[in-house]
């Protein structure tokens, strides 16, 4: 016959003894990580996206180098316009040259006048510099460049006056318009002229060529952004399956999409680097026609390289471009991902 054994008092489970302090115990809990828990563990994410998104890029070099290149070349080729339209500029004299202000003066009008008449046009509010020319020296550079220097000779006296050049500050059609008519107020000055049809013909072609720049880049910015997103298209669908786990498992869309916006700046990088490259060496290999062709012209011109500062914007722009390509393609495609 079995007995159903009565558990005494002192066997049972007695109940935990409460805690000293409760009320500190909930607030550690409620407080979670501290910063310094927290920062850690972003940082070590975003390293761990960023090694992983290079570890891909690794697995496939030829790929990744081609998409680079078409970048890069989308890239160069608006920055290259650019940087032959300032050397062409150079190349064509600069602006205050092109806008020059000749003043011709009376013919009684000696040397000593005309030199004190240039110091105080170099006082003028407006005025870069004034050269004088006197007529002896205007005499003998018509001879030399006319060939009428024989003919010149048989003239009972000098028929040319002493001239003022002057090259103002400021390259704007209304200011050089008052300051011609200010200075042909001037005493001694017979005739102040200013060839504004050049300044406007020059004003136009260098807008013309601003703007082709303008919108080649826009154009080659789109394409590029084009390729980008496709690229990171690619790699989001190659990835769907693990994309849709990562998600089931409570993934958040951050951490889904930072591997790809990685993957994008470092597209970008190489594309910065390689357009950089192109660059340098397109135009070192056109310089050495340039400076053939204005050595004929006993010139001693020659194009200038990459400047560092340009090289350097143009690397961030790749990194940005690459960056916002890849935000655009995961944004798209973010909502499709969400598990099935």
């Amino acid at each position: 016959m079995s007995t159903t054994r009565t558990p005494k008092v002192s066997e049972r489970v007695a109940p935990k003894p409460a805690d000293p302090q409760p009320g500190k115990k909930k607030r550690d809990d409620d407080d979670g990580p501290d910063f310094r828990t927290l920062l850690h563990a972003w940082l070590e994410s975003h390293r761990a996206s960023m090694a992983d998104s290079l570890r891909r890029l690794g697995k496939q070099p030829i790929g990744s180098f081609f998409t680079c290149l078409v970048m890069a070349v989308a890239l160069s080729m608006p920055m290259g316009l650019s940087l032959l339209l300032k050397n062409v500029e150079k190349l064509g004299g600069s602006w205050q040259r092109a806008a020059q202000i000749s003043l011709y003066l009376k013919l009684d009008a000696g040397s000593k006048e005309g030199e004190a008449l240039r110091d105080e046009i170099k006082r003028m509010p407006g005025v870069a510099d004034a050269l004088y020319v006197s007529r002896d020296q205007a005499l003998e550079e018509f001879q030399q460049q006319s060939g009428l220097g024989e003919a010149l000779r048989e003239l009972p006296e000098n028929p040319l006056p002493g001239v003022v050049v002057v090259t103002p500050s400021e390259v704007d059609k209304p200011a050089l318009e008052a300051l011609r008519q200010r200075l042909s107020e001037l005493p001694k000055v017979e005739v102040a002229q200013l060839d504004l049809v050049w300044v406007e013909r020059l004003a136009a072609i260098l807008k013309l060529g601003d703007r082709f720049v303008f919108g080649l880049a826009v154009m080659l910015i789109s394409a590029l952004l084009l390729v980008i997103g496709n690229t990171i298209r690619l790699h989001i669908e190659n990835r769907r399956t693990e994309i849709e786990v990562i998600k089931l498992v409570g993934g958040t869309d951050s951490y889904v999409r930072r591997p790809f916006l990685y993957m994008g700046a470092l597209y970008g990088l190489g594309a910065g680097f390689l357009a950089w490259g192109i660059l340098a060496f397109g135009l070192n290999w056109l310089n050495q026609a340039v400076v053939g062709l204005s050595g004929l012209y006993g010139s001693d011109f020659a194009l200038g390289g990459v400047p560092a500062s340009d090289g350097l914007s143009l690397l961030i722009g790749a990194v940005l471009l690459g960056y916002i390509g890849a935000w655009i393609a995961v944004a798209r495609h973010l909502n499709e991902l969400a598990p099935r």
